[in-house]
């Protein structure tokens, strides 16, 4: 039996992306994968200079004793990018528009970027990992947060054969919303309508309430840690939800594998994905990774580890903006899901969430002191006159993709 190997795809645009690499390749000589000859690791990485104003050095100058540990490195940019359009083109497999829907712009296209040259270079499995996502679960006792290592690529690697797809669990700051101190039911109210409005799933009120209530927090449960047992991931609303971080895809048959989709301008590559694999194997694996979703624990990387974790301060400008942000994501990306998932009822349930916006918007305008709010409703207003032509889009990207893979497979 030869080597297994194993991709490691890092979508980034942050400035200290460099110090998170350096922290996983230690973490995978830690738990033995860099001295193990039957294991292979290459890094993909797709990165975008134009998301903090970084340079192209800030991604590829890594230091030779840390780039010695793993086989090989590769990085995609811009030019990488034309580069894999210019391919499709040759191969005859699209025109340039078509090529575009599947290298273009934003977080799908760098995923697909990562994938398609991960097959392409014969790897058994390609695990996605954010640069904001570290290898930690975070638990508390009544007094003080509680660390320990994860060793996440293992896992996968242990989990990966037999599964289409393995997905860890996250911890840390993975909700948008902050902490709101809530003077009244109807206050309450006001915001469990905003969430019922934007929701889906997986972002609901009753999972964001119990974040809000500490402090903007999520902690990870520490019986999936103890019990240390893979779960299949239910199908829910013709769904097997998945995030796109903590994330392994076999790639053993690339004719199995699904390309990232999202509406332009728009997120929810991972929840795209999870609506292809209802006929694939999708395993929860007990490794967490913590989320530092407003990038205030890189000392974390460090060895500090800090025994209280901050609330979320519902008054900072930069959470709200992040919150509005992560408003209008789920506004732009909702119609287009609800579409694909329940499109017997599509109608009713976009009028109800435009509905409950038009209830909720003015109050929370308010509450943070933002009219931009208001531009919520209009995302979501826009996506839903789209959403057929999006929808188009996202099966045209999967027929390119599967055609993509017929033609690698054939050329063996």
């Amino acid at each position: 039996m030869g080597k297994t190997r194993v991709g490691v795809g890092f979508a980034t645009g942050r400035k200290n992306f460099q110090h998170v690499l350096k922290n996983y390749i230690l973490n995978w000589k830690e738990s033995g994968l860099i001295e193990n000859d039957d294991i292979e690791i290459n890094v993909y990485v797709a990165y975008d200079l134009t998301y903090k104003g970084t340079r192209k050095s800030d991604y590829t100058s890594i230091p030779e004793e840390i780039k010695s540990m793993i086989q090989e490195t590769h990085f995609f940019g811009e030019e990488e990018i034309a580069a894999a359009k210019e391919e499709l083109v040759g191969r005859g497999i699209t025109d340039i528009s078509g090529a575009s829907l599947l290298f273009g712009n934003g977080y799908a296209a760098q995923r697909n970027l990562i994938l398609f040259n991960a097959i392409r270079d014969n790897m058994d499995c390609l695990l996605f990992i954010d640069d904001d996502d570290y290898p930690f679960a975070v638990t508390r006792n009544r007094y003080v947060a509680i660390w320990s290592g994860q060793q996440v690529l293992k896992k996968h690697i242990e989990n990966i054969q037999g599964s289409d797809i393995t997905c860890g669990y996250h911890c840390g700051y993975i909700s948008p919303i902050p902490t709101a101190s809530f003077i009244d039911d109807a206050e309450t109210q006001i915001f469990k309508t905003l969430i019922e409005a934007l929701s889906n799933d997986i972002v609901n009120w009753n999972s964001l309430r119990e974040v809000m209530n500490n402090g903007g927090v999520t902690y990870a449960d520490t019986k999936i840690l103890v019990e240390n047992e893979p779960v299949d991931v239910p199908e829910i609303n013709r769904a097997k939800f998945i995030s796109g971080s903590n994330l392994c895809i076999n790639l053993t048959d690339p004719r199995r594998v699904f390309p990232f989709y999202n509406p332009p301008g728009a997120r929810g590559e991972d929840t795209f994905l999870s609506t292809c694999l209802s006929e694939r194997r999708v395993l929860r694996i007990p490794c967490y990774t913590f989320h530092d979703g407003f990038s205030v624990y890189e000392n974390l990387l460090s060895g500090v580890l800090p025994t209280q974790l901050s609330r979320v301060d519902p008054t900072k400008e930069q959470n709200i903006q992040r919150f509005l942000s992560a408003c209008i994501g789920w506004a732009r990306y909702k119609p287009l899901l609800l579409y694909i998932t329940q499109p017997e009822s599509y109608r009713e349930k976009i009028n109800e969430a435009q509905s409950e916006l038009s209830a909720a918007l003015p109050y929370v305008c308010n509450y943070f002191k933002m009219r931009e709010f208001l531009d919520v409703q209009k995302e979501m207003l826009a996506y839903d006159a789209y959403v057929s032509i999006h929808c188009d889009a996202f099966h045209k990207t999967k027929e390119l993709w599967a055609e993509l893979m017929d033609n690698i497979c054939s050329a063996g």
